[in-house]
Protein backbone atom coordinates (compact mmCIF):
# COMPACT_ATOMS: atom_id res chain seq x y z
CA UNK A 1 0.00 0.00 0.00
CA UNK A 2 1.50 3.37 -1.19
CA UNK A 3 1.59 6.16 1.72
CA UNK A 4 -1.15 8.21 -0.08
CA UNK A 5 -3.49 5.69 0.41
CA UNK A 6 -2.76 4.81 4.17
CA UNK A 7 -3.06 8.88 4.68
CA UNK A 8 -6.91 9.02 2.32
CA UNK A 9 -8.01 5.53 4.67
CA UNK A 10 -6.91 8.06 8.01
CA UNK A 11 -8.75 10.72 7.11
CA UNK A 12 -11.63 9.24 5.76
CA UNK A 13 -12.22 7.27 9.05
CA UNK A 14 -11.54 10.47 11.33
CA UNK A 15 -14.09 11.95 9.28
CA UNK A 16 -16.55 9.25 9.72
CA UNK A 17 -15.88 9.99 13.68
CA UNK A 18 -16.23 13.30 13.66
CA UNK A 19 -19.27 12.70 11.47
CA UNK A 20 -20.97 10.06 13.84
CA UNK A 21 -20.07 12.49 17.20
CA UNK A 22 -21.87 15.29 15.49
CA UNK A 23 -25.13 13.26 14.85
CA UNK A 24 -25.24 12.54 18.36
CA UNK A 25 -25.92 16.02 19.52
CA UNK A 26 -29.37 16.44 19.59
CA UNK A 27 -31.85 18.94 18.38
CA UNK A 28 -33.82 20.57 22.00
CA UNK A 29 -37.52 19.87 21.75
CA UNK A 30 -37.85 23.84 22.23
CA UNK A 31 -36.97 27.12 20.75
CA UNK A 32 -35.66 28.87 23.61
CA UNK A 33 -32.00 29.45 24.97
CA UNK A 34 -33.16 27.84 28.11
CA UNK A 35 -33.93 24.49 25.82
CA UNK A 36 -29.90 24.53 25.26
CA UNK A 37 -28.83 23.84 28.99
CA UNK A 38 -29.76 20.79 28.86
CA UNK A 39 -27.06 19.91 26.25
CA UNK A 40 -24.28 21.84 27.38
CA UNK A 41 -22.44 18.81 29.30
CA UNK A 42 -22.96 16.85 25.89
CA UNK A 43 -21.57 19.64 23.89
CA UNK A 44 -18.63 20.57 25.90
CA UNK A 45 -17.62 16.87 25.71
CA UNK A 46 -18.11 17.20 22.11
CA UNK A 47 -16.34 20.16 21.17
CA UNK A 48 -13.19 18.62 23.46
CA UNK A 49 -13.14 15.30 21.41
CA UNK A 50 -13.32 17.25 18.61
CA UNK A 51 -10.18 18.93 19.09
CA UNK A 52 -8.63 15.83 20.12
CA UNK A 53 -9.67 14.43 16.85
CA UNK A 54 -8.12 17.43 15.07
CA UNK A 55 -5.04 17.07 16.73
CA UNK A 56 -4.56 13.53 16.15
CA UNK A 57 -5.24 14.35 12.29
CA UNK A 58 -2.78 17.13 12.22
CA UNK A 59 -0.37 15.52 13.84
CA UNK A 60 -0.79 11.52 11.69
CA UNK A 61 -0.53 14.30 8.82
CA UNK A 62 2.81 15.65 10.05
CA UNK A 63 4.15 11.98 10.77
CA UNK A 64 2.99 11.05 7.36
CA UNK A 65 5.10 13.67 5.77
CA UNK A 66 7.84 11.80 7.09
CA UNK A 67 7.35 7.78 5.44
CA UNK A 68 9.32 7.45 2.45
CA UNK A 69 7.58 3.24 2.41
CA UNK A 70 4.47 1.84 4.15
CA UNK A 71 5.22 -1.68 5.95
CA UNK A 72 3.03 -3.93 6.78
CA UNK A 73 3.54 -3.49 10.87
CA UNK A 74 3.18 0.41 10.14
CA UNK A 75 -0.48 -0.62 8.43
CA UNK A 76 -1.43 -2.58 11.46
CA UNK A 77 -0.41 0.58 14.04
CA UNK A 78 -1.77 2.68 11.75
CA UNK A 79 -5.64 0.30 12.37
CA UNK A 80 -4.59 0.35 16.07
CA UNK A 81 -4.55 3.73 15.88
CA UNK A 82 -7.71 4.00 14.19
CA UNK A 83 -9.50 1.33 16.47
CA UNK A 84 -9.06 3.67 19.67
CA UNK A 85 -9.78 6.69 17.91
CA UNK A 86 -12.92 5.12 16.40
CA UNK A 87 -13.84 4.86 20.59
CA UNK A 88 -14.31 8.40 20.92
CA UNK A 89 -17.89 9.31 19.62
CA UNK A 90 -19.14 6.20 21.91
CA UNK A 91 -17.26 7.84 25.03
CA UNK A 92 -17.92 11.13 24.62
CA UNK A 93 -21.61 10.49 24.08
CA UNK A 94 -21.76 8.50 27.28
CA UNK A 95 -19.71 10.83 29.05
CA UNK A 96 -21.93 14.07 27.86
CA UNK A 97 -25.03 11.97 28.65
CA UNK A 98 -24.18 11.11 32.12
CA UNK A 99 -23.40 14.83 32.70
CA UNK A 100 -19.87 13.65 33.68
CA UNK A 101 -19.96 10.85 36.20
CA UNK A 102 -16.86 9.14 37.64
CA UNK A 103 -17.07 5.81 35.36
CA UNK A 104 -17.52 8.22 31.76
CA UNK A 105 -14.66 10.31 32.70
CA UNK A 106 -12.88 7.38 33.86
CA UNK A 107 -13.55 5.46 30.53
CA UNK A 108 -13.28 8.72 28.11
CA UNK A 109 -9.16 8.96 29.73
CA UNK A 110 -8.77 4.90 29.27
CA UNK A 111 -10.00 5.76 25.77
CA UNK A 112 -7.20 8.85 25.39
CA UNK A 113 -4.88 6.63 27.00
CA UNK A 114 -5.48 4.15 24.21
CA UNK A 115 -4.63 6.35 21.68
CA UNK A 116 -1.98 7.94 23.25
CA UNK A 117 0.00 4.37 23.18
CA UNK A 118 -1.26 3.44 19.59
CA UNK A 119 0.28 6.96 18.01
CA UNK A 120 3.67 5.94 20.03
CA UNK A 121 4.04 2.36 19.07
CA UNK A 122 3.00 3.45 15.08
CA UNK A 123 5.20 6.51 15.38
CA UNK A 124 8.10 3.83 16.83
CA UNK A 125 7.39 1.25 13.73
CA UNK A 126 7.87 4.43 11.45
CA UNK A 127 11.26 5.19 12.92
CA UNK A 128 12.57 1.47 12.92
CA UNK A 129 11.35 0.67 9.15
CA UNK A 130 13.21 4.52 8.11
CA UNK A 131 16.80 4.02 10.48
CA UNK A 132 17.79 6.11 13.27
CA UNK A 133 18.89 8.70 10.58
CA UNK A 134 15.07 9.20 9.94
CA UNK A 135 13.62 12.27 9.61
CA UNK A 136 11.40 11.61 12.30
CA UNK A 137 13.50 10.29 14.78
CA UNK A 138 15.49 13.71 13.92
CA UNK A 139 12.42 15.57 14.72
CA UNK A 140 11.27 13.71 17.57
CA UNK A 141 14.39 14.37 19.41
CA UNK A 142 13.51 13.40 23.69
CA UNK A 143 9.61 13.92 22.23
CA UNK A 144 9.04 15.58 25.30
CA UNK A 145 5.27 15.92 24.71
CA UNK A 146 4.91 12.53 23.66
CA UNK A 147 5.98 11.25 27.14
CA UNK A 148 4.07 13.71 29.23
CA UNK A 149 0.72 13.20 27.50
CA UNK A 150 0.06 9.40 28.88
CA UNK A 151 1.52 10.38 32.65
CA UNK A 152 -1.31 13.16 32.51
CA UNK A 153 -3.60 11.35 30.85
CA UNK A 154 -3.03 8.37 33.28
CA UNK A 155 -3.43 10.84 36.74
CA UNK A 156 -6.18 12.15 35.00
CA UNK A 157 -7.85 8.62 34.73
CA UNK A 158 -6.55 7.74 38.10
CA UNK A 159 -8.24 10.94 39.60
CA UNK A 160 -11.72 10.28 38.27
CA UNK A 161 -13.34 8.51 40.93
CA UNK A 162 -11.50 11.26 43.03
CA UNK A 163 -12.35 14.53 41.66
CA UNK A 164 -14.06 14.82 37.61
CA UNK A 165 -12.65 18.27 37.70
CA UNK A 166 -9.21 17.36 38.34
CA UNK A 167 -9.60 14.78 35.65
CA UNK A 168 -11.00 16.87 32.81
CA UNK A 169 -8.59 19.58 34.04
CA UNK A 170 -5.97 17.06 33.06
CA UNK A 171 -7.19 16.39 29.75
CA UNK A 172 -7.71 19.24 28.63
CA UNK A 173 -3.90 20.54 29.86
CA UNK A 174 -2.96 17.51 27.55
CA UNK A 175 -5.28 19.20 24.95
CA UNK A 176 -3.34 22.66 25.01
CA UNK A 177 -0.11 20.92 25.26
CA UNK A 178 -0.86 19.94 22.06
CA UNK A 179 -3.03 22.86 21.04
CA UNK A 180 0.64 24.67 20.89
CA UNK A 181 1.74 24.82 17.46
CA UNK A 182 4.60 21.93 17.03
CA UNK A 183 6.94 22.74 14.32
CA UNK A 184 9.74 19.84 14.48
CA UNK A 185 8.17 17.98 11.92
CA UNK A 186 8.25 20.89 9.39
CA UNK A 187 11.65 21.57 10.57
CA UNK A 188 13.28 18.64 9.88
CA UNK A 189 11.54 18.58 6.26
CA UNK A 190 13.04 21.43 5.77
CA UNK A 191 16.16 20.49 6.92
CA UNK A 192 16.88 17.41 5.05
CA UNK A 193 15.36 19.45 1.35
Amino acid sequence: MTKGRLEAFTDGVLAIIITIMVLELKVPHGGSFEDLKSLLPVFLSYVLSFIYLAIYWNNHHHMMQTVKHVTGTILWANMHLLFWLSLIPFVTGWMGENHFTSATVFLYGIVLLGAAIAYFVLQNLIIKSHGDNSILKKALGKDLKGKVSPVLYLLGILSSFISIWISGALYILVAIIWLIPDTRIEKALKNER
